[in-house]
């Protein structure tokens, strides 16, 4: 196995590593909401990555759950209705 001849420096070595820093990425926008989002990732406001939804947000929790307090609602007032008639 060979060995090097002489030893490098620190400021050789450093010097030589230089390139070898860590690049921030540019975010990127959600074609469907516009906010800001890391290239490759779904995006946390709306969930969607290439145009189909892949997350579940709270907004979309909040929808599914006052269309479920409706429909209690209503099924609630119609049987009310059906108890009264009776």
């Amino acid at each position: 196995m060979p060995v090097p001849a002489h030893r490098r420096s620190r400021s050789r070595v450093r010097s030589a590593r230089a390139h070898k820093f860590l690049r921030t990425s540019r975010p990127s926008t959600c074609p469907k909401c516009l906010a800001p989002i890391k290239p490759h990732r779904a995006c946390g406001a709306c969930g969607f990555y290439k145009g189909r939804q892949v997350l579940v947000t709270k907004a979309d929790i909040k929808v599914k759950r006052t269309e479920k307090r409706k429909k209690q609602e209503q099924k609630e007032k119609e049987r009310m209705a059906k108890l009264k008639n009776k």
